[in-house]
């Protein structure tokens, strides 16, 4: 079951030199969170669980192919939760089995004919994993282990218990909570489960390696990577993900990454006559626009807008005045082109606000057609599109009639990131 590819590539490396592949376990059958989900498929912070740890993987330069292994009948469910980050190339879904190692070893088998000399096995209920997480465990590898994990120091204290009596302390000094991911050396792990005796129940793919006796290596692990197992779990970290205090934002990795961006345009009223087109219609006019394309300042302040959200150039980037082949193009495709942009880097058009600044022609009576045409050509609702207007008080070029200008506003949904990155 393979996925098809994406424009998200790593952001400090390519495809081409990556080596670490990944196995993201999200095979789990349970829904007692609520829901009627299963866990890794139900939202937190704007987007299903799986997909926060998918996108971590995605933006780390050492990665290579991820095998993101689901649970059998649930290939609908998983693609709709991850959406357009099955685009990726890198990402294969595949069905998993009853027990975690059988899933495990269904992700190692879909590796097992790549070059990629580590893998990284990380548990989907744990959905924020902090960049450097995955640099200590790579280190930790260039190093000569066998294996990395990541770990936090027990600061509770341990007591040992019987039927609710306290029977004595157990010393932590030398205890650790063992988190994921976990790195192996790609050929040998897969070695390590097809050798193990399949009776016997694996919940630890390090112990695989422990009972070798390779060489296990520990790495600071996160708190941020704390594994959703209960409803207060997912509480807690919903709580966290939303929260306005500068102090829980920062102590918590995984926000929602809204971004905004502003465009601006004008163009000059031309000696031909009209009509002008505005806001992806036309409008009868005494005089059209001078302009390479169709002149539409409405719609280019908007792609302009969507770019700057995108930190993707600008219209004259993608569309330059000096290529012939946008001489008198309509502006509708310039707009669809940069909501497409969007999609392809994983990202969604939330709100888009245009205000328009002229003396003529008189915006009000076309001011719901614009919201139509607009939301149309960028692929949202109508209630999302704002379409304003101004005079300039007969002061500038725009009050005396000379031209028509325009600024808008984008907001986009971009998933999420870890509050800490800069």
């Amino acid at each position: 079951m393979s996925s098809q590819p994406t424009d998200i590539t790593p952001q400090n490396g390519d495809i081409a030199s990556a080596r670490l592949g990944v196995i993201i376990v999200a095979a789990g059958g349970g829904t007692r969170m609520g829901g009627g989900l299963e866990k890794q498929y139900r939202n937190l912070a704007g987007c299903a669980v799986v997909t926060h740890s998918v996108r971590s993987f995605i933006s780390h330069p050492a990665t290579g192919d991820i095998v993101i292994v689901i649970a059998a009948g649930r290939l609908d469910a998983a693609r709709a939760a991850l959406g357009n980050l099955l685009d990726d190339p890198r990402i294969t879904l595949v069905e998993g089995g009853a027990r975690r190692q059988d899933s495990v070893q269904a992700g190692l088998q879909a590796l097992s004919n790549t070059a990629l000399p580590l893998v990284a096995i990380h548990d989907a209920a744990r959905p924020f994993l902090p960049a450097d997480v995955i640099d200590r465990l790579i280190e930790a590898m260039d190093s000569g282990a066998d294996a990395a994990l990541p770990v936090l120091a027990v600061t509770d204290t341990l007591k040992q218990v019987s039927e609710n009596r306290v029977m004595g302390t157990t010393d932590r000094s030398s205890l650790a909570r063992a988190q994921t991911p976990q790195i192996f050396r790609l050929p040998a792990i897969l070695d390590h489960h097809r050798q193990h005796d399949q009776a016997s129940e694996v919940t630890d793919d390090i112990r695989l390696v422990e009972d070798s006796g390779g060489t296990v290596v520990t790495v600071a692990g996160d708190e941020r990577l704390m594994k959703l197992t209960t409803a207060g779990d997912f509480a807690i970290l919903n709580a966290m993900t939303t929260a306005s205090d500068e102090n829980a934002m920062t102590s918590f990795p995984s926000i929602a990454d809204i971004r905004t961006g502003n465009g601006y345009d004008v163009h000059r009223f031309s000696d031909g006559p009209g009509p002008v087109h505005l806001g992806g219609i036309e409008i009868p006019s005494d005089r059209g626009l001078d302009a390479h394309s169709d002149g539409d300042v409405g719609l280019h302040a908007l792609c302009d807008a969507i770019f700057g959200a995108l930190a993707d150039g600008d219209i004259g980037s993608h569309f330059p005045p000096s290529d012939d082949k946008w001489k008198g193009a309509s502006s509708d495709q310039f707009l669809t082109f940069a909501a497409e942009r969007c999609t392809l880097k994983g990202a969604k058009i939330l709100h888009l606000d245009l205000t328009l600044i002229c003396e003529v022609p008189k915006i009000g009576p076309h001011r719901q057609a614009m919201r139509e045409r607009i939301a149309t050509l960028a692929g949202i609702s109508i209630d999302r599109v704002a379409v304003k207007a101004t005079t300039s008080e007969k002061l500038g070029f725009t009050g005396r009639g000379e031209g028509i200008a325009a600024q808008a506003t984008a907001t986009i949904f971009h998933g999420t990131i870890t509050a800490g990155d800069k």
